[in-house]
């Protein structure tokens, strides 16, 4: 299954290209169907780097109608271990204020209808997502966005909903009263499956917004669309700065659990 290009994958935006350096666009074909775009190889840092936009480069694909089986397998197929996916995402918590990154570790599901695992049989497999998000990436992540001096936290939990609707007013309020910090349409299954195919997976939550504004704190508004394309094309750079730095800072040797997740999983 795998052939050795790239060693880093990377989801997120079209505006990425620009930072990997000799390109070259690779077109895959999964068992699961095609991926959202064809994968850009190049370097970056003197790193080898998988890059995908993980809503198709002109951003035709919804949240819920995204192929992440299909975007996971293409970069498992091109050797790469270690999975960076940066998403936009909506705060819960009046603490967390747009233009500042949350470094994710756990995640509730609230989608729903979603091709959300590799393995439909004929051999049962439960991989735990106790923890999704590789603890020695997250560390990594938080101590280079320290470095630059980008305002960053160091845990989060993202409530993924189905989207491509925001939340009621109700919904808002019972997510931000449950205590998480962050909402978003993308988390899952896209981090659970890359644990599956034991692949270490880091996503860096982008905060754009304050989802429908916060019950009980009327001066902060319901988010708008184009609030939350504003407010991240404005930190873009700060994200790409983050990115540059913080890949040829990965572990090049994996001693965390998720490169034997598989390890008890399976019923035989």
């Amino acid at each position: 299954m795998t052939e050795k290009r790239a060693e880093v994958g990377i989801f997120g935006g079209s505006g990425f290209y620009s930072f990997i350096e000799d390109i070259e666009e690779v077109s895959i074909e999964t068992p699961y169907g095609a991926p959202s775009d064809k994968v850009a190889i190049g370097e970056v840092a003197g790193t080898r780097v998988a890059f995908l936009p993980r809503h198709g480069r002109d951003h035709q694909y919804p949240p819920h109608m995204i192929n992440y089986r299909a975007n996971i397998y293409a970069m498992k197929s091109l050797g790469v271990e270690q999975i960076i996916g940066p998403c936009a995402s909506g705060s819960l918590q009046p603490e967390i204020k747009p233009g500042t990154f949350v470094i994710l570790d756990q995640f509730i599901d609230r989608t729903s209808g979603r091709k959300d695992t590799f393995y439909d049989g004929p051999v049962t497999t439960h991989v735990s997502s106790a923890e999704p998000y590789c603890k020695a990436m997250r560390n990594v992540a938080y101590e280079t966005a320290s470095e630059l001096g980008i305002p960053a936290t160091n845990g989060g939990t993202v409530v993924v909903i189905q989207g491509p609707r925001f939340s009621t007013h109700a919904e808002s309020k019972w997510f931000s009263s449950m205590g998480w910090e962050v909402i978003n349409m993308t988390q899952y299954p896209e981090a659970y499956l890359a644990r599956e195919l034991e692949m270490c997976y880091l996503s860096i939550a982008l905060i754009t917004d304050y989802d429908v504004g916060l019950e009980g704190v009327p001066e902060i508004p319901p988010v708008s669309h184009e609030e939350v394309v504003k407010v991240f094309m404005e930190n873009n750079d700060k994200l790409r700065d983050l990115l540059i730095a913080l890949v040829p800072k990965l572990p090049e040797v994996r001693d965390c659990d998720c490169y034997n997740a598989l390890e008890g999983a399976r019923i035989t």
